[in-house]
Order: structure tokens, then sequence, then C-alpha cells
């Protein structure tokens, strides 16, 4: 359902967003390092979150990626829709572009039960809540 780079791109900003009260601005190496992605896709992600005002970047010495308070409040839905789209909420858990509820495959119901779960956690989920978690170490996000 959600990409590989969904997945890299959530733990991105999840770490980003980990390291908010230290007020320090990322690299894409320490963060890719982090994340345990590769540092070039990882550039070309932070770009797209950017772009889409999940994150926040600045060019220069002193530059680097960041998160803002009122960006750590977005539900993880944000991410979501900036990489993958929301279409994976509502596509056919077999990949057929004809079913509906009128022409069904035979996965359709328990599927459609799974997918709206999915997209009510990830609208509720925020960011914050996730750094949260990584910061108090309850949670973790790469295998290194």
């Amino acid at each position: 359902m959600i990409s590989k780079s969904c997945q890299y791109a959530m733990r991105a900003v999840v770490y980003v967003a980990s390291k908010a009260d230290e007020k320090t601005k990322l690299n894409v190496k320490q963060i890719a390092r982090e994340i345990d992605a590769p540092e070039a896709f990882t550039a070309k992600l932070l770009q797209t979150l950017n772009k889409h005002h999940i994150i926040t970047s600045l060019k220069g010495p002193y530059g680097g990626f960041f998160i803002e308070e009122h960006q750590v409040t977005q539900p993880i839905l944000n991410i979501v829709h900036a990489i993958d789209g929301l279409q994976v909420f509502s596509a056919c858990g077999l990949g057929l572009k004809q079913c509906s509820e009128k022409r069904p495959c035979p996965f359709h119901d328990d599927y459609k039960l799974l997918r709206e779960k999915m997209l009510s956690t990830f609208r509720r989920m925020t960011i914050k809540k996730l750094a949260k978690n990584l910061e108090q170490g309850y949670s973790f996000l790469s295998a290194v």
C-alpha cells in the first residue's frame, strides 16, 4: 500500500521532528544515515517534503532541514499525500482497475475495511506524536 519512498519520507520527517527542540538544522547525510536510506534518494524526498511545507529548509553554510512548531502538528497523512497521493486509500487490494462497490474483486470488502482504518489512523496520528515516541526511546527508525 504505502510505497518504500513514502516510508523513507515518514522516517525522515519523524527524525527531523525529533530534533526540533534542539533547534538544529540537519543535513541530508545525517538524515539519510539515521533513517537507513540512500543519500541521493533522501535528498529528493526532502525537497518534495519542503515543497509541500511539511518540513523547512534553509540554504547556505548555516542551512539544513528542520521542522517548525506549526508543522509538527500535521497529520502523517500529509506526508502520504505529498509522496504517494491519496489513491492508496482507494485502490483495489488486488490491483484491479475496474474494482468497485458494484463490481468488487474477491478481496474488496475486507480490504476496504483495512484501507478505511489506515486512513483514519494516518489522519489522527501527528508528526509530533511519532517524534515524541522516538525521543522517549519507545520506538526506533533504523536497523542501525
